[in-house]
């Protein structure tokens, strides 16, 4: 195992009626903003509560927060915070406002010529604005790390950073908040939090054993909890439990000492860029073709997801591996989310556009050995056509 320092200072508040404690989290007098997307916490009830414990504080609303969030949204809220003073941003939503919202905290004080550096360039973030959010879709586990996935219209870019000054302070996850939810969301915050954690686990044996055995964990139980929860969000415990596996999926504590890969996700962020599929749909498009493509390499690990993960046990090396590739398809797929790219009418020249932006990038090999150059790349999505 790997030497490693861990620490994650945000405060979680879960359960019912955990709201109730909100004007304690936030200082009273802060000028807050309070971020949301298309309109769903007032169907929801979460709107009506924030309005009742934050009674007395100055708030501004900044709604129309897109899925998959725009730098060129962010910044308009980037503008209003400066104006108007804000020292406190509450987010209320799932991962794509928690996300811009850390942006949003971070572009304010950016001293460069622009924010997007942050994303394109790396560029450091030297301080934020205080964060608190408020989950109504368990998927990205954004609620409890510093990560931020941004996309950039003008360019068609989708890109991430992740720094600890954009950690939220505190995270109310009330799977009440979640019930009204369409399948096709929960399916994708099922299949989000599920490639979460294969990110940080399919990769090679690293001594790892306890992290190994909560990657597992978590694993099993999705596919346990997601027939129940995706047939009925109203299932206040499928619910809970699929909120929670998806915040320990990314909050960090599986991936210390060990590891981690992250080329689904770079590859199917391209996917999102070009064609504006859900980010899910990218991960369980592009996970089976690189297993495929990488089954040598990855030969340990799928074995041992086969056997603990999927209890299959009989057949030779291979057949066991193809099984299990088989199997998670199936889930994939039961959750009305296609593993193939001509479903979404995607050919072959948006897999070329998206090889060559990974050669002008210079991403010469990426995942956990940096194995997957863009010919590769090219390989594994010409895999899902």
């Amino acid at each position: 195992m790997e030497n490693f320092e861990f620490y994650n200072p945000v405060k979680i508040l879960f359960g019912k009626n955990q709201i109730e404690k909100l004007n304690e989290l936030i200082p009273y007098g802060s000028n807050i903003m309070l971020t949301y997307g298309k309109g769903s916490i007032f169907k929801n009830g979460v709107y009506t509560d924030i309005k009742k414990y934050l009674n007395g504080y100055k708030i501004i609303e900044f709604g129309g927060i897109e899925p998959n969030p725009t730098h060129e949204t962010a910044m308009k809220a980037v503008d209003i915070v400066k104006n108007e003073k804000i020292d406190f941003l509450l987010a209320v939503g799932g991962g794509s406002v928690i996300d811009a919202t850390k942006y949003i905290a971070a572009s304010v004080y950016f001293t460069g010529s622009d924010p997007w550096e942050i994303l394109l360039k790396g560029a450091k973030v030297e301080k934020s604005i205080p964060i608190g959010t408020i989950l109504t879709l368990p998927a990205t586990g954004t609620e409890m790390n510093g990560n931020s996935v941004i996309s950039k219209k003008t360019t068609q870019e989708k890109l991430s950073f992740s720094s600890k000054k954009v950690m939220p302070q505190f995270s109310i996850l009330d799977p009440g908040y979640c019930t009204t939810l369409p399948p096709k969301q929960v399916a994708n915050g099922i299949v989000d939090a599920f490639v979460h954690v294969i990110e940080q686990y399919m990769t090679y044996p690293a001594g790892g054993n306890l992290q190994d055995r909560m990657a597992e964990a978590i694993l099993k139980t999705l596919i346990e909890t997601a027939p129940a929860v995706y047939n009925n969000p109203a299932d206040y415990g499928s619910m809970a439990n699929l909120m929670w596996c998806s915040t320990m999926a990314l909050n960090g504590l599986i991936s210390v000492g060990v590891p981690e890969d992250w080329a689904t996700h770079q590859i199917g962020h391209e996917l999102t860029a070009f064609h504006g599929l859900d980010h899910a749909v990218t991960l369980a498009i592009v996970l089976p073709g690189l297993w495929s493509v990488l089954k040598e390499y990855k030969k340990n690990k799928l074995l041992q997801y086969a056997n603990r993960v999927w209890a299959i046990n009989n057949g030779n090396d291979d057949e066991k591996i193809d099984k299990s590739i088989a199997m998670t398809i199936d889930f994939f797929e039961k959750l009305g989310i296609s593993t193939r790219l001509g479903t979404y009418g995607i050919s072959e020249p948006t897999i070329d556009l998206i090889v060559e932006r990974f050669r002008k990038r210079n991403w010469k090999g990426i995942g956990d050995r940096e194995l997957i150059t863009p010919e590769i790349v090219k390989e594994i999505l010409i895999h899902q056509l």
